[in-house]
């Protein structure tokens, strides 16, 4: 039997000073998505005292840090003329054309409903600063952020296998990817695990894994690696306690690809207290 590394069985506090990528502990999960949305509500407000875009990669997954995000910006009267933004990925139907934005689903959709249409019409990002993967043309998106000299933050969650965006473990029975070759992955159109699918029926479709698009569209690895800093988030408890520890301890590999954020020159993942807890067995 394989023994597993104490890292994922000790307290939380053990790993302080020890692990590879740097963490921050919330109490809860509300408390984790004030930090991550005053988190980018500062980076909008330097950026535009210093007369600089602001350029990000945008999740739906997390969400809970928009309503305070929302919230910040109208009461701070912080203006998003600078911001650009790039979805980081989008479920495609089984002939991998987009979902219509108006889908239960569809990640611009929700975008637009949790963040952009809520923010006052005199503060509002421009909607031709907003970018989204395109099936039709698989290289727009790189484009579009080597448009603007790149990305400022990725911001994110982790896959219950470690996938960012679904740039999910690569291999496969018949072919092995090596961590230079998955580095350096484009966006691309790929088909979803069973494992994922099932992860996120639970949130999404009440576990009717059989309702979720089993195709996507994902940013490339290429270019979440590229952004000058990465900020991910960990607040699913249960099944979120080991990939965390992974991301932060273990060494890069294709399996959990959110280890290959330890390549990265600034990298920060927030966790709340019930999700830190060790990822033992029996726990």
């Amino acid at each position: 039997m394989t023994r597993e590394p104490e890292w994922l069985a000790c307290p939380w506090q053990d790993l302080v000073g020890r692990s590879v990528v740097p963490f921050t502990v919330l109490p809860d999960r509300d408390a984790l998505a004030q930090h991550m949305a005053r988190a980018m509500a500062d980076e909008l407000i330097a950026n535009n005292a210093a007369g600089a875009p602001t350029r990000w990669i945008m999740p739906v997954g997390p969400v809970s840090q928009y309503p305070y995000l929302v919230e910040m910006v109208n009461a701070e009267k912080i203006s998003l003329a600078g911001l650009h933004t790039f979805q980081m990925d989008e479920y495609l139907d089984w002939t991998s054309r987009l979902l219509p934005d108006d889908h239960p689903l569809s990640f611009a959709g929700s975008l637009d409903e949790k963040f952009f249409s809520l923010i006052d019409a005199e503060l509002a990002q421009p909607v031709e600063q907003r970018h989204r993967p395109d099936p039709t043309n698989l290289d727009s998106l790189a484009e579009a952020i080597d448009a603007v000299g790149g990305v400022d933050t990725c911001w994110g969650g982790i896959g219950v296998h470690g996938h960012i965006a679904f740039n999910e473990p690569p291999s496969t029975y018949f072919r092995s990817i090596s961590v230079e070759e998955f580095a350096q992955a484009p966006t691309r159109i790929v088909a979803l695990q069973p494992d994922t699918l099932v992860v996120n029926s639970i949130s999404a479709a009440g576990g009717n894994y059989e309702a979720l698009p089993q195709m996507a569209i994902t940013i490339g690895m290429k270019e979440i690696l590229a952004a000058g800093r990465i900020r991910l988030t960990a607040h699913r408890n249960l099944w979120q306690r080991a990939i965390w520890r992974r991301a932060v301890m273990q060494e890069p590999t294709v399996m959990y690809p959110v280890t290959l954020i330890q390549r990265m020159a600034d990298a920060e993942i927030f966790v709340d207290e019930g999700t830190a807890a060790p990822a033992a067995l029996g726990a």
